[in-house]
């Protein structure tokens, strides 16, 4: 899943982009009310997490401007105030949640799975292909019903060719949305993660699920694959 963070603190906004990252989430981090605005005109995202004390355009005026258009994505409102005027505020601006800091970043991520899970995001909860499920707010895949034990980047790797099976899905494009880098032909990354992730899947008891394009990229394919342990 996509988070926005917009939090003009750098210290507070790297700790933030760190642990979510770690955690699996995408994560673009905005420094002022307007940039927000820009970013979420421009990107889908699956939750906001946006301060109350921003340059430019407060929290305040984000949230009620991203409402005041019509978009329902989640924002969890984070600030240093704890008074209940600025809840009230906070709330009636458009926010769905409040978490006052200093705040436990357990508690983070729990107010985001759960304003995710309400509703208000795009996204399903839950991507099925051929033997695969991933459970997106539990951060879980499964094959054939087995747990799979993926790294933060293995799934978000599998997120994505979930959301595009059966298309080819270009190394320049999975640089760009994984690992938010742009394309170096000497990097072998991409290829290094999708071997790690193909030998999880094999030992899981699946081949043949995820499909090298040559020259190009790779293919998951949704629906032909195999049982065995032979190698892909």
């Amino acid at each position: 899943m996509r988070i926005l963070v917009v939090e003009d603190d750098r210290k507070v906004a790297g700790f933030i982009e760190m642990g979510l990252r770690e955690e699996g989430y995408a994560v673009d981090l905005a420094r002022d009310g307007d940039e927000a605005i820009v970013l979420a005109h421009v990107n889908d995202y699956d939750a906001i997490l946006l301060d109350l004390m921003l340059p430019k355009k407060n929290g305040l005026q984000v949230a009620a401007e991203l409402r005041r258009e019509g978009r329902t994505t989640p924002i969890l409102m984070l600030t240093a105030r704890d008074a209940s005027e600025d809840v009230v505020r906070g709330l009636d601006a458009g926010a769905d949640d409040y978490l006052a800091k200093p705040f436990k970043f357990d508690e983070l991520l729990a107010r985001l799975r759960a304003l995710v899970r309400r509703g208000g995001a795009t996204r399903v909860e839950r991507l099925v292909a051929g033997p695969l499920e991933l459970d997106r707010l539990k951060h879980q895949a499964y094959a054939g019903g087995r747990a799979l034990d993926l790294t933060p980047r293995e799934f978000q790797l599998l997120e994505h060719f979930m959301m595009h099976k059966d298309d080819v899905v270009r190394r320049t494009e999975l640089l760009e949305k994984v690992w938010d880098m742009h394309f170096d032909p000497e990097s072998n990354v991409v290829d290094v993660h999708v071997g790690n992730l193909r030998r999880k899947l094999r030992e899981a008891g699946y081949s043949g699920i995820i499909k090298t394009v040559r020259g190009v990229g790779f293919r998951l394919n949704g629906s032909g694959f195999t049982t065995s342990s032979s190698s892909s």
